[in-house]
């Protein structure tokens, strides 16, 4: 019998999840986790590898296991035999596997490469030639170093990246769980290139430096569409760029995935699912407002209901969802697309933004006759939103006739469930967080230590804390009286769990830190 048709134990061909045996394993999941050899990596050349969806990942004596998503294919065998000099074992595994395993195993790093390259690179565009730019930009060294940087951020779950130019140095960061990680920097004199080379792949002005731009990138990244948003800024060293990725194929989460509590969730369905009237989500840029609203359409969607949203940008696609980008340079505005949509006949609408008082007046009109109208709003907690929507210019009485409820909410990052422990609350930190929360903290807590599954940071992930308003009838009466933010507040937290309670909450659960608590606060949802 020849190596390659080594058999499993009941007479079949190993398949992908014996490997866990090879590696000592279990077996559940071993492939993701599998143990590959340098040595049987150095066995092969990486093109063939990549050609033929082979990976070698052990040496045992005289045979060289190989993970394949094409066994039994005769003439890859023999040239693996050829080239390594071993005979060979193969255990099947899927294309999508075996090529992720490939990608991962023979990757060079954005690291790496900028390593490599000639620290004198690019100093022939420091004069700032256009010519000379673009033709540096398409070079195939900035081609590879501007891919591998989009392609290494995706892998990570960056949410942006970040290229800032200073006088001696090129600043290369990631934003991941939404802090900033910086990455070792391109060359300084590669700057003018990279940024023209996002530029040409964005459909941007590359003459013009010396203005604000925006584009827009769409790319496939192993079977995934990627919508990238790209914003570029003058600055005195030269321009700062700045790069959004989203992620289309993302699976849209449910609100209780997206952190709000069994008792809380009820309320909210029993709010939105209201006829008519007017929901908003508010919080800082970048706190998942829209991100709660798609999981809210998501849940109330029906073929009898007809739903019409207006974005800046469309960042998710909905099923069985009509939705409208803005598009300013064409003075398609959120208010001129508001009245458009609303002589389209629709039960529900979604405005991405209330950002002036034309849009506010014209969303709440919208809600009083008889539709459902969400949308968003940049305040730093639920009642919040009632004092900017009057200092917008919108009349008491439409707010207090209109709104039904407010959702506030912020994001925190969750524990790496792989390097989880407890952890001590020192006296300090418990008398910052009883004096803003006035509750008393009880243990035990948790946090991160950091391991490989987190890339050493302690966290993976990230998860809501909100507080949910629901206008009663006392609030109503609150607002045609135009009364304080800080009366609103008193009143709904007779009732209302606030962010700060929630956010404790979930520290004690094990599902954030009480650091994590306190970065993401900054005293503001602990009032």
């Amino acid at each position: 019998m020849n190596a390659h048709e080594v058999t499993a134990g009941d007479g079949a061909r190993p398949t992908i999840h014996d490997l866990g045996t090879v590696n000592g394993g279990n077996g559940a999941g071993a492939f993701a986790k599998l143990k590959v050899s340098p040595e049987a990596l150095r066995m092969l050349p990486s093109d063939f590898v990549k050609r033929h969806r082979v990976l070698p990942f052990e040496i045992s004596p005289g045979v060289l296991h190989v993970a394949t998503a094409d066994p039994g294919n005769q003439r890859v065998i023999d040239d693996i035999r050829l080239l390594s000099g071993l005979e060979v074992i193969e255990a099947p595994a899927s294309e999508s596997e075996v090529l992720e395993k490939i990608a991962e195993c023979y990757q060079i790093t954005v690291e790496q490469m900028i390593e490599n390259l000639d620290p004198n690179r690019g100093s022939a565009v420091e004069s700032k030639n256009l010519h000379d730019i673009e033709v540096m930009a398409n070079e195939p060294t900035v081609i590879n170093l501007v891919n591998l940087i989009i392609s290494t951020a995706i892998r990570e779950r960056a949410s942006d990246i970040h290229m800032v130019p200073f006088e001696s140095s090129l600043q290369l960061r990631y934003r991941v769980d939404g802090l900033l990680q910086e990455k070792p920097p391109p060359p300084k004199q590669l700057h003018a290139a990279l940024v023209s080379r996002i530029k040409i792949m964005a459909d941007m002005n590359i003459a013009e430096r010396f203005m604000p731009q925006d584009g827009h990138i769409q790319i496939n990244h192993r079977g995934l569409r990627v919508d990238i948003r790209v914003g570029t800024m003058p600055t005195v060293h030269g321009e700062s760029l700045v790069m959004r990725l989203l992620e289309k194929g993302t699976k849209l989460l449910t609100v209780e995935e997206l952190g709000l509590d069994p008792e809380r969730s009820r309320m909210l369905s029993r709010l939105v699912e209201k006829p008519h009237g007017l929901f908003l989500t508010t919080g800082p840029t970048g706190s998942g407002k829209t991100t709660t609203l798609y999981a809210i359409l998501q849940g109330i969607y029906t073929p009898e209901l007809k739903i019409l949203t207006i974005e800046d940008p469309v960042e998710y696609e909905l099923p069985g969802v009509a939705q409208i980008p803005v598009r300013p340079s064409r003075n398609f505005t959120f208010a001129t697309g508001l009245r458009a949509i609303l002589r389209q006949d629709p039960d529900v609408v979604m405005v991405g933004e209330v950002r002036d008082s034309e849009t506010a007046e014209i969303a709440i009109r919208a809600a009083l006759t008889g539709h459902q109208v969400f949308s968003t709003l940049h305040t730093n907690d639920a009642t919040g939103a009632v004092t900017r929507l009057i200092d917008m210019g919108v009349e008491a009485f439409l707010i207090s006739s209109s709104l039904e409820g407010v959702l506030a909410q912020r994001l925190v990052r969750k524990i790496c469930p792989h390097c989880r422990t407890e952890a001590p609350v020192s006296s300090l930190m418990r008398d910052k967080l009883e004096a803003l929360g006035g509750r008393r903290l009880a243990g035990p807590y948790f946090t991160g230590r950091g391991c490989e599954e987190c890339r050493g940071v302690g966290f993976r992930g990230r998860v809501g804390i909100f507080e949910l308003l629901t206008i009663t009838p006392e609030l109503r009466e609150l607002i045609l009286q135009k009364r304080s933010n800080a009366v609103l507040k008193t009143t709904a937290q007779r009732t209302m769990i606030t962010m700060h309670q929630d956010a404790v909450q979930k520290a004690a659960d094990g599902i954030t830190s009480l650091d994590e608590i306190l970065r993401v606060s900054s005293g503001d949802i602990m009032e």
